[in-house]
């Protein structure tokens, strides 16, 4: 089933074998036709995130680079759509030689060129591939047969990994069901497959009876049955598989000589986030938050897991709560005041990025709170451009300042769109052409980022936008007092905005978020926590 947990457990197993002493990388691959993910909606696919080299993808991505420590590349990623356009575009260019190309072999062979790919260029011993979907679909069919392809081209050196849900049923919820788990494997058969283990997902462990008759029906050793119930942190996750001595049987399978092991560092960091008792409260201000009161935490999945590693790092409990921008907007809600004035219970407030005019106003409000009654605040991408746009408005009195991207006739266009994404825009070129990937900022000294970074000069961080500052304004803004604190050296772009005289109130351009790793959590979420932290002593 969707969202059971394949890309939690194909980082982890990936942790793992890293612990073991192998040289691993991952590889995703989603069975959509969208060529990529940045076009698709977060509250019907979730978070996009975005890797070094600009590429857009599957959040689960984001978790193979937090879990593993690696920033990946576009290498590591494919969708159905990215592969058949490689198929059609190698057809045109006349590289299968006049051959008759068909869905199969071309398609699989293309699959298994990707992932052959991703082992050379990441140099490592395993490659890891997560295929998305589910069982049975035909969506993912061919991926399946890539699988078989090459389990009869390298028989020793593919193990396949079925992560499968348990049903807990009965009076109160006691009998694990491995009915569903047993019809998964009929269809993963039917496709030529058998997994050789299986993860079993479930909201308790699986007990020995339930393993002993997965193993049956399913062919298999009751060894290679893997509990995997839910936990309070899924960076648990690795120690819980190893319990099962998970990689004892992913190297006997793959042929490889066990080397030693080692999670100290990774079970030292799983105690600090789970023992962490002192609470810290922070508010989420967003909009990605599907219908009516239904709460859509993987649109923001990045910037959650950042305020973990952060708090868990500073040995703090966070309390995440998730405000809707809507609330606070005083142009559709009349109790937006009264909204207002619940800001303060929060230690600190997060706004996020996002796109299009919707819940704008209501971010702006909440920014202007947070300024004048000194609540810690931290704005990713928009949420520094509405950041500023607030303190145009309030301080520098340009009434009605706005972004170009709600108000193409704004008379105070403050934040405007890039003079290269005019012509995207015109003439609708809208997937893969935002500013994408890493880029350099350089640090202004004496500031709450020189700081936070280490006192680095130069950093590097990821975008995702197509709006940018005017620079038009700058002079005027920073005469009343906002500080420019990071600048893209090249393009002499505005990178980081921050106030002097606040506890910490900071925007960022890029996504911090998308660099945070829960043995290294990202500085500028970390300085953030910790003026939460001190906030709530106040």
């Amino acid at each position: 089933m969707s969202g059971v947990g394949k890309g939690i457990a194909s980082a982890s197993i990936g942790t793992i074998l890293q612990s073991r002493g192998f040289k691993v990388t991952a590889l995703k691959i989603d069975p959509y036709i969208n060529v990529d993910a940045g076009t698709m909606n977060p509250t019907e696919h979730g978070e996009v995130f975005v890797l070094n080299d600009g590429t857009e993808c599957d959040q689960d991505m984001g978790n193979y680079e937090r879990f593993l420590g690696l920033d990946l590349s576009g290498a590591n990623y494919m969708t159905t759509g990215s592969i058949y356009l490689s198929v059609i575009e190698k057809e045109r260019r006349l590289e299968y030689k006049g051959k008759f190309v068909s869905v199969v072999p071309y398609i699989p062979l293309e699959v298994i060129s990707r992932i052959d790919k991703a082992a050379q260029k990441n140099k490592a011993d395993i490659v890891i591939t997560e295929i998305g979907g589910t069982v049975g679909e035909y969506e993912n069919l061919l991926f399946l047969e890539a699988v078989k392809m090459l389990k009869i081209k390298k028989p020793n050196d593919v193990v396949l990994v079925l992560v499968s849900h348990l049903p807990l049923l009965g009076e109160g919820g006691n009998e694990l069901k491995t009915k569903p788990t047993q019809h998964a494997v009929r269809a993963l058969n039917s496709a030529g497959l058998q997994p050789d283990i299986i993860i079993a997902r479930a909201r308790v462990p699986v007990d020995k009876k339930r393993k002993e008759k997965i193993a049956f029906h399913c062919s298999m050793r009751e060894q290679d049955v893997i509990a995997a119930p839910d936990i309070k942190s899924i960076y648990e996750v690795p120690i819980n598989f190893e319990k099962d001595k998970i990689s004892d049987s992913l190297l006997e399978k793959l042929s490889l000589k066990p080397k030693h092991q080692d999670l100290g560092e990774w079970k030292k960091m799983v105690a600090r986030i789970t023992k962490a008792v002192k609470t810290v409260k922070i508010g989420i201000v967003g909009k990605y938050f599907g219908t009516g009161d239904y709460i859509l935490a993987d649109s923001y999945i990045s910037v959650i897991e950042a305020v973990k590693h952060a708090s868990g790092y500073a040995n703090l409990k966070p309390e995440i709560s998730w405000l809707n921008a809507e609330d606070f907007d005083p142009t559709i809600n009349q109790d937006y005041k009264s909204n207002l004035k619940k800001l303060p219970k929060y230690d600190g407030v997060i706004v996020p990025g996002g796109f299009g005019s919707r819940g704008v106003e209501g971010k702006i409000k909440t920014i202007e709170f947070c300024r004048k009654n000194k609540i810690p605040f931290l704005g990713l991408c928009y949420g520094l451009q509405m950041a500023l746009i607030e303190f145009a408005r309030h301080v520098c009195e340009l009434k009605n300042a706005q972004t170009t991207e709600v108000d193409p006739e704004t008379k105070y266009p403050v934040i405007h769109t890039m003079l290269e994404q005019i012509e995207n825009l015109n003439k609708k070129r809208l997937g893969g052409t935002m500013r994408l990937g890493s880029y350099t900022c350089e640090l202004k000294p004496d500031t709450i980022a020189f700081r936070a970074y280490g006192g680095q000069k130069l950093i590097s961080e990821r975008h995702r936008h197509r709006y940018e500052v005017n620079n038009e304004y700058r002079e005027m803004l920073e005469e009343k007092g906002l500080v420019f604190s990071g600048v893209n050296p090249e393009r002499n772009l505005v990178e980081i905005i921050e106030l002097k005289d606040h506890p910490f109130f900071l925007g960022t351009q890029f996504h911090p978020e998308f660099k945070s790793r829960p043995l290294a959590p990202h500085p500028l979420f970390l300085e953030f926590i910790k003026a939460a932290g001190k906030n709530k002593n106040r």
